[in-house]
């Protein structure tokens, strides 16, 4: 079976490439790798790493350059050259992932071409049409129809899938997010007493809220790694919220980090801190657990895992955040005891075996016989933590 992808920020990620930022694009690069290591064939292709028709070969995942295209023509542009893509590539699928009102011409484009279409959802708005660009919102309608005529969409947890419309539930399945496991997590007897914050400053990550509670928490440390953006945030927010962080002087502000550094900052901490007010299924939140550290998040609970599973604290307002914060950063014995359970519910539920099963499941039942795939895997259920495997 092949499958191609079409995103930059993909190639950044498989490259090493400090700069890399996107969780959508992380899991992208992630699925792609598993996938290949699992026996797909697997292309993704890219306009700013590569020239036209240049291949390179990362990890068994195949990178190919497209053609750049002027931007007051790229909607045009761009769906002829995905056209272009698809019959030279000659895929059984196309993966999508994040809302974007040009999913339903490219649905209709890889129908032409009998190319089966995948939609991914990245956060739990994907999941409502109306509401769920950030950029031509006007255009829902193209959004909405890519999501009726798509053959497969996945969800990354339950929440998502009850919250659509029951003509697309027919169709979706729950794809859990992918994070590598590491064989050892630093105990939290020997970690500082900081709290670690990632994130890009955009208004729905709250990061007044971040700044707010390290000035109500002074003894705290606070480790922020974070930078502007255009994307999803208003002109000049990202830009004031770097002159605040400033001003307090338990904020260790690094900026925007490489990938490697900021991973490194959340297994060290004692608890990572998410003041965000929507989210999908965050990879900090995966890297946090898979390093044994538990996370606060003030009000999204992806699946409601948090509390299911113990992975943590979702306090439900700032008052109660302050508190949970206080606490569990005093107890590093408490800490230790969810590390437990966090780096078993990751290796239970997020690992590259039981995400391509979960994947292979989902596709299963609408692939034709002539590209029939092993009956090994089961439907993808979130599993209690259990012994954690060697």
């Amino acid at each position: 079976m092949k499958l191609v992808i079409i995103n930059d920020a993909v190639y950044a990620y498989a490259s090493d490439d400090p700069q890399a930022v996107g969780g959508a694009e992380r899991q992208q690069w992630l699925l792609a790798r598993a996938l290949a290591g699992a026996g797909w064939s697997v292309t993704v292709g890219v306009r700013d790493f590569l020239k036209p028709g240049n291949r390179a070969a990362i990890e068994g995942v195949q990178f190919v350059g497209l053609p750049q295209y002027q931007s007051f023509l790229s909607p045009y542009q761009r769906q002829f050259s995905l056209y272009r893509f698809l019959r030279s590539e000659r895929p059984d699928w196309l993966y999508w992932r994040c809302a974007d009102y040009l999913l339903g011409p490219s649905v209709e484009i890889a129908k032409c071409l009998s190319v089966r279409t995948i939609f991914s959802a990245a956060v739990d708005g994907d999941v409502k049409p109306r509401t769920a660009l950030y950029r031509r919102r006007y255009c829902w309608p193209l959004y909405l129809w890519g999501l009726l005529r798509v053959d497969k969409i996945f969800v990354q947890h339950v929440r998502q899938l009850a919250e659509l419309s029951s003509s697309l539930q027919m169709k979706a399945s729950i794809l859990p997010n992918i994070v590598d496991l590491p064989m050892t997590a630093k105990s939290h007897l020997e970690r500082e007493k900081y709290i670690a914050w990632v994130a890009m400053f955009r208004e729905v990550k709250r990061p007044d809220l971040l700044i707010e509670a390290a000035r109500k928490l002074p003894q705290i440390r606070f480790v922020v790694c974070g930078a502007p953006t255009t994307f999803r945030a208003r002109p000049g927010y990202g830009e004031q919220i770097v002159k605040e962080l400033s001003t307090v002087p338990n904020i260790d502000y690094r900026g925007q980090v490489s990938p490697t550094e900021a991973r490194e900052i959340i297994s060290h901490a004692a608890v990572f801190l998410s003041t965000s007010v929507e989210e999908g299924f965050p990879n900090t939140f995966l890297e946090a657990w898979a390093a044994g550290t538990p996370v606060i998040s003030m009000q999204c609970d992806p699946g409601s895992v948090i509390e299911r599973f113990g992975l943590g604290r979702v306090p439900g307002d700032f008052e109660r955040t302050l508190e949970a914060i206080n606490n569990l950063t005093e107890s590093s014995q408490e800490r230790e005891s969810i590390a437990i359970q966090t780096r078993r519910y990751v290796a239970n539920n997020h690992g590259e075996s039981a995400v391509v099963s979960a994947f292979e499941e989902g596709v299963r039942n609408i692939t034709s016989c002539t590209h029939s795939l092993p009956s090994r895997h089961q439907d993808h259920k979130v599993h209690s933590p259990g012994p954690l495997n060697p």
